[in-house]
């Protein structure tokens, strides 16, 4: 087991309420096409932990449930901020009110830009919930450490989760080496850039080049897949740096507008060049780990 400060983290409850779909409209696409697409919001009844992000008729699409909170903002505190920061990927959610009242899920991402916390439920929860619907977490993991690897920041990420994909510590060199799904350089990654800090929402691999998404096979990317960006830090806020890497998570779906794509959020980062190595392992997804999504045990 990874050594960590979970003893010291505060477990706290952060609400929101099912956001309706979105839709803008008609969408320019980045080859100049003009497209309708299903959008971000909602109970996404077919799309899951585990699917394929890209390939799909949609822009954005979030797997599973989408919520947010919408207190109104007093002075510079804000509700969905909260929600936004505390939450956790692995963190437990239960529905509180409404026909599933009292069913639980497990938060699996955070999409920037919109602020919305995505969670998933089982089909028969999903069946019983409507629009507005209030889902409370039990938000833990805002402020993990890891004390033997100082160099490596953790964020977004229940700490039950480390020891699922971390393979082995090496104390005498401080490499920490883990399993991924996939690799993606950070040439690639667009919106979301220049965020001054990664503790909520995400950013989006570019897929419009060929010859990129066959060699990286991003094509293969399903949500809740661990993706090391190579070049990538976000200590501070997400940059371009050699020999940096990044660790996150796919939340949400490939997406038809210039500069956008499957959206990446982020758990561990280090600006230490080789602080962190990485083995791919297709199986490295968050859904095999936490038996949601494709990967949920059918109960007898």
């Amino acid at each position: 087991m990874v050594k960590t400060n979970k003893d010291k983290l505060v477990e706290i409850s952060v609400v929101g309420e099912i956001a309706s779909p979105l839709t803008g409209g008609i969408i320019n696409t980045y080859d100049g096409q003009a497209k309708i697409l299903p959008q971000v919001g909602g109970i996404t009844y077919n799309v899951k932990v585990g699917d394929y992000a890209m390939g799909l008729q949609a822009d954005h699409v979030e797997p599973g449930v989408s919520i947010t909170n919408k207190e109104p903002v007093k002075g510079y505190r804000s509700a969905n901020d909260a929600l936004n920061i505390y939450s956790c990927v692995g963190n437990e959610a239960r529905v509180i009110t409404g026909d599933a009242k009292g069913d639980k899920g497990i938060v699996t991402g955070k999409h920037g830009g919109i602020e919305h916390v995505i969670i998933d439920f089982p089909d028969e929860t999903l069946e019983n919930m409507a629009i507005g619907d209030k889902i409370q977490i039990k938000a833990y993991g805002t402020g993990l450490e890891l004390p033997d690897f100082p160099h490596v920041k953790a964020m977004n990420i229940d700490p039950k989760l480390l020891d699922h994909f971390i393979v082995k510590r090496k104390h005498e060199t401080g490499i920490l080496l883990l399993k991924v799904a996939s690799n993606v350089h950070a040439k690639f990654m667009g919106s979301g850039l220049g965020s001054t800090y990664a503790h909520r929402g995400d950013y989006d691999v570019q897929t419009f080049d060929p010859k990129a998404v066959k060699d990286f096979k991003l094509d293969k990317l399903r949500f809740g897949d661990l993706v090391a960006i190579i070049d990538a830090d976000h200590s501070y806020g997400r940059i371009y740096k050699e020999g940096a890497m990044s660790i996150g998570v796919v939340v949400h779906s490939d997406c038809v507008m210039a500069g956008h794509g499957p959206g990446i959020m982020t758990i561990l980062t280090t600006s230490k060049p080789g602080g962190i190595e990485n083995i791919v392992d297709r199986d490295a997804n968050i859904g095999k780990y936490l038996n949601i999504g494709r990967y949920r045990t059918k109960k007898k």
